[in-house]
C-alpha cells in the first residue's frame, strides 16, 4: 500500500507538471519531493497525517531555499548539511511527526543538490514543491486512503489468509513422507512465524482501528486464541506422526533434527485418515467468511470438530493421536470465536451441545473483556547522551562530516551520495553490528543496481516517458521489498538513480561506478563513526534486549501462574504481546551475530539456539496466559493453589539469569531437579489425567522450566540440583 500510494503521488505530480510544460529537471524534483512527502509520513490517524503534511510544505520550502542559497558556498553549505542531518536524526525523539519533518527537510535539501537548485529557479521550484505536496495529499486522502480502520480490516484478512496457509501446511504435514518431512517442517516454521507477525501487526493497530477499548480487547483475544491454537495443533500433529513426543524446540530451531516417523499399527490407520479429513474440514472453516452456515454440511463439520473438545466421537488411537483430535477441537473453537469477532453474530439453529457450550464460553469471555479496565504502561525515560536519538544524531553527524570530506575527493559534483549512504545506514539501527550489516547490504545492492542501471539506460535511450515508467516500477519495488531485504531495496534505488541520470542527460558508466565508490565510502564513514563516537557494541545491545525479553517472560509466567492459582485477573494477553514485541526486537539486534558474513560460527549457533529457546518459552507463556484468562468464567478450568510453587521456581530462575546478563558480578544458581508435576503431587494427590486442561497447564510449566534451565547453560549461569533430562 505504501508503494501504491507513493507511485500514485508521483504519477499525479508528473501529469500536472507535464500539463504545465515544465522542464525535465523540475519534473525530477517534483517526483522526488512527492516521494518524500508520501513515504515520510507514518502517523496512523488521518488528522495527524494532514497536520504533518501541512507542516512539511514550509519545511520543504525552507530546505530548498537554503539549498539554493548555499549551492555555491562550499564550507557554509557543508556545515549546514551536517547540522541539518543532526537535526533530522535528533527529531526522531519527538515521535512520528518529528521524524517525518526531519526526513522531509533532509530529502528536499538532497533534491536541491541533485537538481543543482539556484536562487533564480526558486519560484519554479516552490511551485513544483507545492504541486508535489498537494498531489501527495490528494492520493493519500482520496485515491489510496489510509485510515486505521481500513488498515486493520486488511490486516484481519491477512491474518485469516495466514491462518488458512498454516492449516494447509498441517494437512501437508500428515501427508508428507520421510524424505519430504524436512521441507514441510520448514514451511510449518515459516508460516507459523508469519501468522505471529500478522497477529503483532493487528495488535499495533487495535487502539486506533476499533471503536472502543472493549472491541479492541475482544479482537485481541480472538486473534491470540487462533494463533495459540494453530501453533499448538502443529505440535500435536508432529507428536501424532512421530515415534516419541516431539521437542517443542523443533518448531523454533531450523537446525533441529527431523523427528522420526512412527510405524503405526494397522488399527490406527482409520484414525489417521479421519484426522486428515478433519484437517481439511478445518481449512474450509478458516477460509469461509459467510456468517450464515445454517443447513450446510460445513455447520455439521464444525459441530463434529468442536465435539472433540468434549471427547465426543474421539477415535480409538494412541494418546498422541487423540491429543491431535483434541487440538483440532480447540482450533475449531478458536476459528468460531474469530468469526464471531470479525463477522458478527451467526445462526445458531444447527448448533450441537458442544457448539452451544463454546458460544456460552465466548459470551462469558466477552462480558469479562467489556468489564475489564485498560492497563497502564510506563516506559523508562532516558536522558542526555544515553537517549538513542541523541547518540545517533552525534554519530551520523560525525559520519556525514567524514563522508563529505572523502566524497569531495572522489567527486566535487556528487559527493552527497556518500552522505546519503552514511545517513541511511543509521536509520532503524541501534548497534555497531547492525550498522556494519546494513552498510554491507547497501553496498551489495548498489553494485547489482549499477549493473541493472547500465542495462536499463541502454534500453531507454532518449525516451523520456519509458524512463519515467521504469522509475515508477523501481520505486514500487523499493517500497515492496524494503521489509523483506535491504539489499533488494538498495538495488531498486540504484537502478532508479541510473534512470534519473538518463533523464537529466548526465548518465555515463563512470557516473554509476562513482556511485559504488561513494556508497562504499559512506558505509565506511558510518561504521567508523559508530565505532568511535558513543559506540553501542552489539554484545551490549543484545544483552539489553535479552534482559528485557527475560523480564517480560517472567511477568507473563508469574501473572499467569498467579491467576491459575486463584489470584486476581489481569491483562495477561497484553503482557504476552509485550513479550512478543521484545522478542522481535531481540531478533533484530542479533542479526549481526547470525548473518552469513559473521566469522564467529560458534557465537552464531549459540545466538540462534538462544532465540529458539526463547521463542519456545514465549509459546508456552502465551498458552499459559490464554488458559489463565479462562479461569474467572470457565466451567472447565479451575484454579489450583499448588501451581504457585512451580511459578516461584521459574520466576527465581529467570531472575538469576537476568542478573547474570545485566550485572557482571551477579551471583546465584538456577534451580533444577524434580519435575513440575512431581512437585505438585508431593502432597499425595492423584495424578492428572492426560488430555485435561490441568495436564496441559503442567506440560506448559514443565517445558518452561526446562527451557529456562536450557537458556542458563549457554550463558554460563550455574545450574544447581540438576538430575538430567531433556531441555524443551
Amino acid at each position: 500500500m505504501a508503494g501504491l500510494r507513493t507511485v500514485g503521488a508521483i504519477v499525479l505530480t508528473l501529469v500536472v507538471l507535464a500539463l504545465l510544460h515544465t522542464s525535465i529537471p523540475l519534473m525530477v524534483a517534483g517526483a522526488m519531493a512527492a516521494m518524500a512527502a508520501t513515504f515520510a509520513i507514518t502517523e496512523k490517524q488521518v488528522r495527524g497525517q494532514a497536520i504533518t503534511l501541512a507542516l512539511g510544505l514550509p519545511v520543504a520550502l525552507a530546505a530548498m531555499s537554503l539549498g539554493a542559497l548555499l549551492n555555491d558556498r562550499i564550507i557554509a553549505g557543508d556545515m549546514f548539511f551536517v547540522a541539518l542531518i543532526f537535526g533530522a536524526v535528533y527529531s526522531r525523539r519527538f515521535g512520528d511527526r518529528g521524524m517525518a519533518l526531519g526526513l522531509i527537510g533532509f530529502q528536499v535539501y538532497f533534491v536541491s543538490l541533485f537538481v543543482h537548485a539556484t536562487v533564480p529557479t526558486l519560484p519554479e521550484l516552490f511551485l513544483t514543491l507545492a504541486i508535489a505536496f498537494v498531489c501527495s495529499a490528494v492520493v493519500r486522502f482520496t485515491v489510496v486512503p489510509e485510515t486505521p480502520r481500513r488498515t486493520l480490516g486488511r490486516l484481519r484478512k491477512a491474518f485469516r489468509a495466514r491462518l488458512a496457509q498454516l492449516v494447509a501446511t498441517h494437512v501437508e504435514l500428515m501427508d508428507a513422507g520421510p524424505q519430504e518431512l524436512e521441507s514441510v517442517l520448514d514451511d510449518l516454521r515459516r508460516r507459523t512465524f508469519r501468522l505471529h507477525e500478522a497477529a503483532l501487526m493487528i495488535q499495533g493497530r487495535l487502539e486506533e482501528g476499533t471503536r472502543d477499548a472493549a472491541t479492541a480487547g475482544l479482537v485481541q483475544r480472538r486473534i491470540a486464541d487462533a494463533e495459540i491454537a494453530a501453533e499448538r495443533l502443529g505440535m500435536l500433529l508432529l507428536n501424532a506422526r512421530t515415534a516419541e513426543r516431539t521437542d517443542t524446540l523443533t518448531l523454533h530451531l531450523p537446525d533441529a533434527p527431523v523427528p522420526a516417523t512412527v510405524h503405526r499399527p494397522q488399527t490406527e490407520d482409520e484414525a489417521i485418515v479421519t484426522l486428515r479429513r478433519d484437517l481439511q474440514a478445518l481449512s474450509l472453516l478458516v477460509a469461509r467468511r459467510a456468517p450464515d452456515d445454517r443447513g450446510t454440511a460445513l455447520a455439521h463439520v464444525r459441530n463434529r470438530l468442536l465435539g472433540y473438545r468434549d471427547e465426543d466421537n474421539l477415535p480409538r488411537a494412541s494418546p498422541a493421536v487423540q491429543d491431535a483430535f483434541r487440538g483440532l477441537g480447540e482450533a475449531a473453537r478458536s476459528v468460531l470465536g474469530l468469526r464471531l469477532a470479525l463477522d458478527g453474530p451467526q445462526d445458531e439453529s444447527d448448533d450441537s451441545p458442544a457448539t452451544t457450550r463454546s458460544r456460552e464460553e465466548f459470551d462469558a469471555e466477552d462480558l469479562a473483556i467489556v468489564g475489564s479496565e485498560e492497563r497502564e504502561e510506563t516506559e523508562e525515560d532516558r536522558t542526555g547522551l544515553q537517549r538513542p536519538t541523541t547518540r545517533a544524531a552525534f554519530q551520523v553527524a560525525v559520519g556525514s562530516t567524514l563522508a563529505i570530506i572523502g566524497g569531495e575527493f572522489l567527486s566535487s559534483q556528487r559527493w552527497y551520495w556518500a552522505v546519503l549512504t552514511c545517513w541511511v545506514v543509521f536509520l532503524n539501527t541501534a548497534s555497531t553490528g547492525e550498522i556494519l550489516v546494513k552498510g554491507y547490504r547497501r553496498l551489495v545492492g548498489t553494485v547489482l543496481g549499477v549493473v541493472a542501471g547500465v542495462a536499463l539506460a541502454g534500453v531507454v535511450g532518449n525516451n523520456t516517458w519509458i524512463a519515467f515508467a521504469l522509475v515508477l516500477l523501481c520505486i514500487f519495488g523499493m517500497f515492496f521489498t524494503a521489509p523483506l531485504s535491504y539489499a533488494l531495496m538498495s538495488f531498486f534505488v540504484t537502478a532508479m538513480l541510473g534512470l534519473l541520470y538518463t533523464l537529466l542527460n548526465t548518465y555515463s558508466f563512470s557516473v554509476l561506478v562513482l556511485r559504488i565508490e561513494e556508497t562504499a565510502l559512506g558505509a565506511a564513514c558510518g561504521i567508523i563513526a559508530a565505532v568511535l563516537v558513543l559506540p553501542v557494541h552489539t554484545d551490549r545491545r543484545t544483552d539489553e534486549q535479552l534482559g528485557t525479553v527475560l523480564v517480560r517472560l517472567r511477568e507473563v509466567v508469574s501473572a499467569a501462574v498467579e491467576q491459575l492459582s486463584g489470584g486476581p485477573a489481569v491483562d495477561l494477553l497484553g503482557r504476552a504481546r509485550d513479550l512478543d514485541t521484545a522478542l522481535d526486537d531481540l531478533r533484530a539486534s542479533i542479526q549481526p551475530l547470525t548473518h552469513p558474513i559473521t566469522p564467529l560460527r560458534v557465537r552464531r549457533q549459540t545466538a540462534r539456539y538462544l532465540v529458539a529457546l526463547l521463542e519456545t518459552s514465549a509459546y508456552h507463556a502465551r498458552s499459559l496466559a490464554a488458559t489463565a484468562e479462562l479461569v474467572p468464567y470457565s466451567k472447565t478450568v479451575a484454579a489450583d493453589p499448588r501451581l504457585e510453587r512451580a511459578g516461584r521456581r521459574i520466576a527465581h530462575n529467570i531472575d538469576v539469569i537476568v542478573a547474570r546478563v545485566t550485572e557482571e558480578n551477579a551471583e546465584g544458581e538456577v534451580e533444577s531437579g524434580a519435575s513440575i508435576a512431581s512437585m505438585l503431587e508431593a502432597d499425595g494427590s492423584a495424578a492428572r489425567q492426560p488430555g485435561t486442561v490441568t495436564s496441559r497447564v503442567l506440560r506448559h510449566l514443565q517445558r518452561l522450566d526446562e527451557g529456562v534451565v536450557g537458556i542458563a547453560r549457554p550463558l554460563d549461569v550455574p545450574v544447581a540440583g540438576r538430575k538430567g533430562g531433556k531441555t524443551g
